[in-house]
């Protein structure tokens, strides 16, 4: 065994790189499977964050079906979600017997490639990405796609519909051929037509509720032109969570609801009571995050392949008629989406030590194959921080929910307790998995702990444990954040006086309100809410009544917007923070940074401002993501006293002087991202709601 050299924490020499982490792991999403072709979607940091399509054949070679420019990607609830469909070919003249339908990013348009070239199937919009298209479903006689349609009006309007879009290309001339099934609500997700066609069924809500909060399960009848009639509520309401149907036969349906207080299977017919298939106190489901993903699937012998557990979801199988739940043997521990064509099952997931893969489970055994990484070359699992899982005592007795991550490095050791920086989510209804994040060991493997914490309001931990944050955004979640950092200093592990904090996005506001208080040393914000009020008059439609539920209706709680809002709090802020902005954000505009940094400066707090160019709500480029990484340490360097190595300096400034303008990349985008991370690509996850403001 190798002799550790004592080293100052923070400048462990680590051979994982800001340009490793941003350039070298693809993000793969919402793998699709039809007999032995299998399809995923995959974000190319290295061109820019544009994604593709993949498919991989029988022969088991992998195969780009996207080339560039094409950029599959759908801008629904801005947040996107599934961007393609495999659909049958018509022509059964080539090795594949499957075409895809995808959305195009720079025009929202619907195209269908079952040739050489992508041609499209839906009408040019009249206002630029105008008609959007998310959440596919195959008729169940293969002639239409059947979807969420989102249309932007040029006065701002945004309007949402369940339609039906011909394969045969004739709506792309005629824009009548795109039928509306289903209106009236102002959200919808998941259309999912019986197996005969007769009937649909789909998850519909209304502002000011989010998905989270209360949903309806709603079926209605196809008439033989093709139109939806007859349309009742299964289940679900006000104060019910209903989410992610699946068809048992054409009589009855399986769903996931929090009515019990968790996310459990249930299963009901047409006109039956619903019933709990496995209650439990645990979630079926990470959440309603993007559009399109599936916590479970069946399979033609009756049996359910499930996600279940808490933040991390391990995966099982679920017998009908015996009613048990039988764990998977699998290394992998933390489960995101699955799929199925009846017999195999592919699905994404990760664990602490393994990064995100494609995994089939074999038809016959369903034992797990994992067929492609998001990495090429892993990290030696030396350099790996191993989380630990902690439930920490928070105010008033209340459990905080985070992972650990101790400094990581074989070679290298500190002296006393080490510098820990607190990660905080975005959502903030969303979680924080223990899956392998290169962003982590990037940190921890120079000497700084992290510990990320699920504070209250996240999703994994039950109904009553997110709505510890209803009216409370601001405090309770600031509150847990800094139990957290004490709790490590309280067991000895961490320094008291080098503790840091960061977060995105949602987490961005925790952040800078946390740096109020006496506990941090430092905050990094990237893309955080600074102001309120100016999020609920300029931020996107889909969260443009978020904050109902978090602090308050308006106008009667415009006092406490104020209050919450840290851009009124700068005045309070004890500590320097770092400021990550897009400048093409719109779920949170860049004024929002310009304006907290300028407030900072009147105050003479030390802080840095830098905005990247062509960036959103979430970095793609793998520039941009570098970057934001190496400040990120250069900034812990120079407030918690240590001397990064091989990273540019930063400068911070006391007055006003503006920001760091990073140049423009080609992004490709002119939208808001998934929320991420800093230097990494989320996750509703973890996404979730995905990392949402």
């Amino acid at each position: 065994m190798n002799d550790r050299l004592t080293t100052p924490y923070g400048a462990w020499p680590s051979p994982i790189a800001a340009s490793d982490v941003a350039r070298g792991e693809r993000r793969l999403g919402f793998p699709s499977v039809a007999g032995a072709e299998i399809w995923w979607e995959e974000s190319r940091p290295e061109e820019n964050g544009r994604n593709t399509v993949m498919r991989r054949g029988a022969d088991g070679a992998a195969t780009e079906l996207l080339g560039a420019p094409w950029n599959a990607r759908t801008r629904v609830h801005e947040y996107g979600g599934r961007s393609y469909l495999p659909v049958p070919r018509g022509d059964g003249e080539t090795a594949t017997q499957h075409g895809i339908v995808f959305a195009e990013f720079t025009d929202q348009r619907l195209y269908l490639l079952d040739t050489d070239t992508p041609r499209p199937l839906t009408p040019a919009p009249t206002v630029a990405g105008g008609l959007r298209y998310a959440d596919f479903a195959l008729s169940s006689d293969g002639t239409q796609i059947i979807c969420v349609q989102e249309r932007h009006d040029d006065e701002g309007g945004v309007r949402r519909a369940i339609v039906s879009v011909p394969l045969s290309g004739e709506a792309a001339e005629t824009p009548g051929a795109v039928t509306e099934l289903v209106t009236g609500a102002d959200f919808y997700a998941s259309p999912t037509p019986s197996p005969d066609g007769r009937h649909l069924a789909w998850i519909s809500w209304y502002h000011p509720r989010m998905p989270w909060d209360g949903t309806e399960l709603r079926v209605g009848t196809r008439t033989e032109d093709g139109r939806i009639t007859g349309t009742y509520t299964l289940k679900g309401g006000v104060n019910e969570s209903a989410l992610a149907p699946v068809w048992r036969d054409n009589e009855a349906l399986y769903f996931i609801t929090d009515w019990s207080g968790w996310w459990n299977l249930y299963e009901i017919g047409l006109t039956g009571q619903a019933l709990p298939l496995y209650p439990a106190e645990e979630e079926f489901t990470g959440g309603p995050g993007e559009l399109g993903a599936a916590p479970y699937c069946r399979l033609d012998d009756g049996r359910l392949v499930v996600l279940h557990g808490n933040a991390d979801l391990r995966i099982s199988v679920y017998d009908p008629e015996t009613a048990e739940l039988e764990p998977l043997d699998t290394a992998l521990t933390s489960w995101e989406t699955l799929a199925t064509d009846g017999t195999t099952v592919v699905g994404l997931a990760s664990a602490p030590g393994t990064p995100q893969s494609l995994v089939r489970l074999a038809p016959d055994t369903l034992h797990p194959e994992t067929l492609r990484g998001s990495l090429d070359e892993p990290p030696d699992p030396e350099y790996l921080p191993a989380p630990r899982h902690a439930s920490l005592d928070g105010r008033y007795g209340g459990t905080i929910h985070a992972n650990v991550y101790p400094p990581t490095n074989p070679t290298a050791t500190g002296d006393g307790p080490a510098p820990y920086v607190v990660w905080v989510h975005g959502g903030p209804i969303a979680h924080a998995s223990s899956r392998l994040d290169l962003a982590k060991a990037y940190f921890t493997s120079r000497g700084i702990g992290i510990i990320d914490v699920n504070y209250g309001g996240s999703t994994g931990y039950g109904r009553a444990y997110r709505e510890r944050l209803h009216g409370q955004w601001g405090i309770i979640d600031v509150e847990d954040a800094t139990a957290a950092a004490q709790a490590l200093v309280d067991e000895g592990s961490a320094d008291p006086e080098r503790l840091a904090i960061r977060g995105g996005s949602a987490g961005g506001l925790t952040t800078l309100l946390a740096l109020t208080g006496t506990t941090f040393a430092c905050g990094v914000s990237a893309y955080g809410v600074t102001d309120l009020l100016r999020l609920a008059a300029e931020t996107h439609d889909f969260e443009s009544r978020f904050l109902d539920s978090l602090i308050g209706p308006l106008p009667g709680y415009a006092a406490t917007y104020r209050e919450r809002s840290p851009i009124n709090r700068a005045g309070e802020v004890r500590a320097p923070a770092l400021l990550l902005q897009g400048s093409e954000d719109t779920v949170v505009p860049p004024a929002q940074a310009t304006e907290f940094a300028k407030e900072l400066g009147e105050r003479g707090i030390r802080h840095a401002h830098i905005e990247f160019g062509g960036e959103a709500h979430g970095f793609r480029t793998a520039e941009s993501r570098q970057r934001a990484l190496e400040a990120e340490l250069a900034f812990y360097g120079e407030i918690l006293g240590f001397t990064p190595l091989d990273v540019p300096g930063i400068t911070l400034v006391t007055g006003h002087q503006g920001n760091e303008a990073i140049p423009e990349a080609d992004t490709g985008t002119d939208t808001d991202e998934e929320p991420t991370e800093t230097g990494t690509e989320e996750k509703p996850e973890e996404r979730p709601a995905a990392e949402r403001s």
